[in-house]
C-alpha cells in the first residue's frame, strides 16, 4: 500500500490560528503531506494549503489572512441576537455574504475547482442533517472549492444550512468535528490530527439555557472524537495528536488573539514532537528521526 500521510484539521473558529503555528512547527519537521482533510474553519485552513503549496511563503500568505481577519466581524459577537432573528426568518441578507467576500478578497479564487488541484490532495468536510453523516468534497473534479469551503464553514447561527439535492448541508463540525473517519475512508496510513477543542471552556458556562447548551455541543464533539480516535487505533493507522489551546480560553468568534495562538501552536507542536520522538511512528514520516 502506498503511505499517504493525511493532516486532519479540526474546526474552532477563531483558534484555528492555532493550526497555522503547528503548521511551521510541522514543515520544520519535514512532514509533508498526501492530503488536506478539515472542517470549519480547519477546512479554510486547509484549502489555503491545497491551492498554495505546504511551504514558509504559503504559510506566510496564510498568517497575512489571519491578520486580515483580525480586522474584519466575521464572526459577529451578538450571536444570540443573530439566532432570534434567523429563529423568525428575519435575516435580511445571505449571512454566507460576508464571508464569501472575505474569502474572495484573501486569494480564494472562485473558478478554482478540486480538479485543479494536484498535491496535497484537498478534502472538505460538510454535514448532512438529513442524514447525520459527513459529506466528502473533493472527489467530483468540477465541483468549486469555494463552494464546498463555504458548505463546511456554515455555522448557525452566522450562516446558514444550504438545501441541495435533498441534503441539508452544514459546517462539518456537527457531525465530524475531528475528521480522522474521513482520512481513513480516504485511504490515510498515518494521520496528524490537529484538534482545537477546549475542554476548559466548559468550567467557564454557567447553569442556564446557554450552559446547557454549550455542554451539550462539547460533550457531542468529545465523544464523537473519542469514536474517531478509537476507530484509527482499531485500524492501526499510526496517529500524531496534536491538541492545540490556548493559554487562556479563547471564544470561536474572538480574532483578537490571533498573535499569540499562532506562536502557541508552534510551540505546543514543537514540544510534542519532541516528546514523541522516538516513540510515534507518525515520526518518522518526518525528519526527526
Amino acid at each position: 500500500m502506498d503511505k499517504k500521510l493525511v493532516f486532519a484539521f479540526s474546526g474552532g473558529g477563531a483558534r484555528g490560528a492555532l493550526q497555522v503555528g503547528a503548521l511551521y512547527a510541522l514543515l520544520e519537521y519535514g512532514f509533508h503531506p498526501d492530503l488536506l482533510i478539515g472542517v470549519s474553519i480547519g477546512a479554510a485552513n486547509a484549502a489555503h494549503l491545497a491551492i498554495n503549496g505546504f511551504s514558509k511563503g504559503s504559510l506566510d500568505k496564510l498568517v497575512s489572512v489571519w491578520q486580515h481577519a483580525k480586522a474584519s466581524d466575521l464572526l459577529p459577537t451578538n450571536y444570540i441576537w443573530l439566532t432570534v432573528r434567523a429563529m423568525f426568518g428575519r435575516s435580511s441578507s445571505d449571512p454566507s455574504h460576508h464571508l464569501k467576500e472575505f474569502l474572495v478578497n484573501n486569494g480564494l479564487n472562485p473558478d478554482i475547482s478540486f480538479g485543479d488541484i494536484t498535491k496535497p490532495q484537498l478534502i472538505l468536510v460538510s454535514s448532512d442533517l438529513n442524514t447525520g453523516k459527513p459529506i466528502l468534497h473533493g472527489y467530483l473534479p468540477d465541483e468549486k472549492v469555494l463552494d464546498a469551503l463555504l458548505l463546511s464553514t456554515a455555522l448557525p447561527p452566522w450562516f446558514m444550512p444550504d438545501r441541495k439535492q435533498g441534503r441539508y448541508l452544514m459546517d462539518g463540525g456537527f457531525v465530524s468535528g475531528l475528521p480522522i473517519e474521513s482520512a481513513l475512508k480516504a485511504g490515510a496510513t498515518a494521520i496528524v490530527a490537529l484538534d482545537l477543542v477546549d475542554s476548559r471552556e466548559m468550567n467557564a458556562v454557567g447553569d442556564g439555557v446557554r450552559g446547557f447548551v454549550d455542554r451539550m455541543i462539547y460533550s457531542v464533539e468529545t465523544r464523537q472524537k473519542t469514536l474517531e480516535l478509537e476507530l484509527a487505533e482499531a485500524r492501526g493507522v499510526p496517529l500524531l495528536y496534536l491538541g492545540l489551546a490556548g493559554e487562556t480560553q479563547i471564544q470561536i468568534w474572538d480574532f483578537r488573539h490571533t498573535d499569540a495562538l499562532i506562536t502557541r501552536g508552534y510551540e505546543i507542536t514543537r514540544r510534542v514532537i519532541e516528546e514523541q520522538r522516538f516513540t510515534n511512528p507518525v515520526l518518522a514520516l518526518g525528519s526527526v528521526i
